[in-house]
């Protein structure tokens, strides 16, 4: 961290909540009272390295809404998979009422790069001196109302529907399998606790 230049805006992730506790006397600078439960060791050496460094466990802000048990059905741990050390796969049955988001259409907006041509910028000046005339109108109003009125009937308007975001990740069979290997080599260590799996499995991380 003493490596990051100061100008930089540094992001941690992860899960602190149960380290740091509810009780923020004192360290109100760096973590709020939405914690959990009691402040252990771990806790005050991540408070303190916040006070430290002038960062903060900013999750600790903000109370979190509580969970409906209507809505649950099921909640249990699963075993088999081990996604860290001490860490298992928790699966939630639950059963949600999802409403549709109306869609707002974007905006139009005036396609003003074709004025890198120059022919079209001849014909957007010439269409902006006719309108505007001689003389200037005497308020910024209808100026700007004319240029436009003429922007838009020159360059034209987008269409205004929206981009699709592009996937970040595409959930294909190389990935699936890349994942299997992972979990594979995970179960190898946690069972044989031997040097060689675990350098196979940071290998696969």
């Amino acid at each position: 961290m003493q490596t990051v230049p100061r100008s930089e805006r540094v992001v941690i992730g992860a899960d602190l909540n149960e380290h740091v506790g509810e009780e923020n006397s004192g360290d109100e600078e760096v973590m709020g009272r939405s914690g959990s439960q009691e402040r252990n060791p771990e806790g005050q050496r991540l408070v303190d390295f916040a006070k430290s460094m002038e960062m903060a466990v900013v999750n600790t802000y903000f109370e979190k809404r509580r969970c409906n048990l209507i809505e649950i059905s099921d909640c249990k741990v699963v075993l088999g998979e081990s996604v860290a050390r001490l860490h298992r796969m928790v699966v939630c049955k639950m059963t949600l009422v999802v409403t549709k988001m109306k869609r707002v259409k974007a905006e139009q907006k005036t396609k003003w790069w074709k004025l890198e041509k120059e022919e079209c910028c001849v014909v957007f000046r010439e269409e902006l001196r006719q309108a505007l005339g001689e003389r200037l109108p005497n308020d910024w109003t209808t100026t700007a109302k004319v240029i436009r009125e003429t922007d838009r009937k020159v360059l034209g308007v987008s269409c205004g529907r929206r981009k699709e975001d592009m996937e970040t990740l595409r959930w294909n069979e190389e990935v699936q399998e890349g994942i299997q290997r992972k979990r594979l080599a995970r179960k190898k260590w946690d069972s044989e606790r031997m040097e060689e799996s675990r350098q196979e499995y940071r290998v696969m991380q």
